[in-house]
């Protein structure tokens, strides 16, 4: 039985079955089916655009039906790519040079299970009192942020009691599309659970776009953000009184095991790459936490690094390619140590013989509560 879905620039649908239940995409109509091997759910990403290298596996298929979806047209540097040849993972930009960059849902896909395994769990008990102790029965409502394919959504919804309504932001119609039907339907006591979805810049976001908010989320978003727009989404939940629950900022840092002269230069060429046209990169935490604090919000930093072996050698050699993809961009001197540097870290990857440990932070801001709500 077919359960065609179309994700509209706004309007509330209730939450559909994901694409475990999808086999085609065509113009943003999702048509049910019987699900093929590893059809799972996506990952999320900021649109406007999340971090950069780094989740239940999602919709690769269909991807190449949808208009604007440009595989050739790979940034350089700007995250995980495929072989030469391969079809890219990461960052594309559609026809328009001026549009903003994109990220392929497969880079999603692959990403999703480190980042469900990394967030950290520790900050929810926090958030769950401050819900439990906003005025009314009626639920929450919470906005995701770069939304992408909707990740945020299905680790946290099924982690949180209550009625919810998640509204989520993305500039992206096709990624906006695979997260509303790949949403959870149920919260973690059974109660309901809705989406709808917002086309939008969230580097623009007022208080009024935030006004009945229960909790704004984002995943992997602030370390692609500048200064003003941090100090703009602060505001912005400050004047709203409510919290955000920011996940996944790179925090500058990773190991290798087994380690290699080249790993701290690689990895510092990696954040001067972070870092580029006013980008906040590993200094984002940081940035946040310092304007939410001088809105009066109170902060709390848990670690969510991304540890990696074995199991995850397909997300690790992709990794991997982007992380010195973007160093050599950075510094072009490298290229010639950081071809042999890179052929070898893929050969211990492939043999199960390499651990990657990415360090990434969450951020728990709690704003003043409006209304009196403690």
């Amino acid at each position: 039985m077919t359960n065609p879905t179309t994700t509209q620039q706004s309007g509330a649908i209730p939450a559909q079955p994901g694409p475990r239940e999808a086999t085609s995409v065509t113009d943003g109509v999702t048509t049910g089916g019987t699900p093929g091997p590893g059809q799972t759910a996506a990952a999320g990403t900021a649109g406007a655009v999340a971090g950069g290298p780094a989740g239940t596996p999602g919709p690769a298929a269909g991807a190449e039906f949808v208009p604007g979806y440009a595989p050739d047209a790979v940034i350089p540097g700007a995250g995980p790519s495929g072989r030469p040849g391969a079809r890219p993972t990461v960052k594309l930009r559609e026809a328009n040079p001026e549009d903003p960059p994109r990220y392929a849902p497969e880079w999603l896909e692959l990403r999703e299970p480190a980042d469900a395994a990394a967030r950290a769990h520790d900050l929810l008990d926090t958030l769950r009192i401050r819900l439990a102790n906003l005025p009314g029965k009626s639920g929450v409502v919470i906005h995701d942020l770069g939304c992408g394919t909707g990740s945020m959504g299905r680790w946290l919804a099924p982690r949180l009691d209550g009625a919810q309504h998640w509204i989520l932001h993305d500039r992206d119609p096709y990624l906006l599309h695979f997260a509303a039907v790949s949403s959870p339907r149920s919260a973690a006591d059974g109660s309901r659970v809705t989406v709808e979805t917002r086309r939008g810049d969230v580097a623009r976001l007022t208080p009024d776009a935030l006004q009945g908010a229960s909790l704004v989320t984002a995943s992997a978003l602030l370390d692609v953000l500048t200064r003003e727009e941090i100090g703009t989404l602060a505001a912005a939940c400050a004047g709203a009184g409510c919290p955000a629950l920011l996940t996944l900022s790179v925090a500058g840092r990773v190991e290798l095991t087994p380690s290699h002269p080249l790993d701290a230069e690689i990895a510092q060429a990696f954040n001067d790459h972070q870092r580029r046209d006013g980008l906040l990169g590993p200094d984002a935490v940081t940035v946040a936490a310092e304007a939410f604090s001088e809105h009066g919000a109170t902060v709390r930093l848990q670690p969510s690094p991304w540890r990696l072996g074995p199991e995850q050698a397909a997300l690790t050699e992709q990794w991997l390619r982007g992380w010195v993809g973007a160093a050599v961009e950075v510094r072009p001197e490298l290229r010639a140590e950081a071809d042999v540097y890179l052929s070898n870290r893929l050969k211990a990857c492939a043999a199960g013989e390499l651990r990657v440990t990415v360090h990434h932070v969450d951020l728990l801001a709690l704003s003043r509560p409006a209304g009196g709500a403690s």
